[in-house]
């Protein structure tokens, strides 16, 4: 462990997760929180905006024009549905369904009756769903996405030739964190490039000082390091899957637990 490292190992106690709070009682932040005794807050450092029907159009993408439909997230399919009902848009039974996870192909059904439709699933990354994709070559490709979004899904469909189009509805910007100019943490979690980006655009002046910052996933790790911070808690690790996993080791080395 370098000095540099000893140096910022400092107890930790308060802790700032930038999601919001999580509706499960049993959720690990609270238990994290109890078995430290630690002050674990929730703010939601991003907002997504959704983009209006007459800037849809200007996109000319003919929804019905296509026979499936790639989702990465919920916020796609809420926002995918909800410009379809603007438009009168009844989806027709044949269309097909390719999710990023189970998660959310099972969110379709607050929107259609899962049981009559394809649904192709990916286990849980964007990996997983390129290899579903590989075997339906043939479809017409219809990707609702955010203006901020990760290339390798259209990549994929562009540099091997499928037919696709690309439609942003709706847009992921900074939430307003002004409340929490003065308010300090011993730890900031971040969860994507977007978080870093939202805190910076808050705050241009931000000092980490002895602030730990802890990122999950190597995109958000690379902006971390890309904003000149110092990144002190990586996730995930072989032997913690989960943020709060990596967080947990962390807090037993930094309190002087075992």
């Amino acid at each position: 462990m370098t000095d540099n490292v000893k140096e910022r190992m400092r107890e930790v106690k308060s802790i700032l997760v930038s999601q919001p709070e999580p509706n499960d009682e049993n959720s690990p932040y609270f238990k994290l929180a109890e078995k430290y005794n630690l002050k674990v807050d929730f703010r939601q450092f991003i907002q997504v905006d959704p983009v209006s029907v007459k800037e849809f159009r200007k996109q000319k993408i003919d929804i019905l024009n296509h026979t499936a439909i790639i989702f990465t997230s919920r916020n796609a399919v809420d926002h995918f549905f909800s410009i379809c009902a603007e438009l009168k848009i009844e989806m027709p039974a044949d269309m097909k369904y390719f999710c990023i996870s189970e998660q959310t192909a099972n969110y379709l059904q607050k929107y259609i009756i899962i049981r009559k439709r394809k649904i192709f699933t990916g286990h849980r990354t964007a990996g997983d769903l390129i290899e579903i994709l590989k075997k339906h070559k043939n479809e017409k490709y219809l990707f609702p996405c955010s203006d901020i979004r990760k290339d390798d899904i259209p990549e994929f469909l562009g540099q091997n030739g499928y037919n696709y189009s690309e439609a942003i509805i709706y847009r992921t910007v900074a939430s307003d964190l002004s409340d929490l100019e003065n308010v300090y943490y011993d730890i900031l979690a971040f969860f994507s490039p977007s978080g870093i980006n939202s805190l910076l655009i808050n705050f241009p002046d931000f000092k980490q000082n002895k602030t730990r910052i802890a990122a999950f996933g190597p995109t958000t790790a690379k902006a971390v390091k890309d904003a000149g911070l110092i990144l002190d808690i990586e996730a995930p690790l072989p032997n913690a899957p989960s943020m709060t996993g990596a967080i947990e080791l962390y807090i037993k080395k930094a309190n002087g637990l075992k």
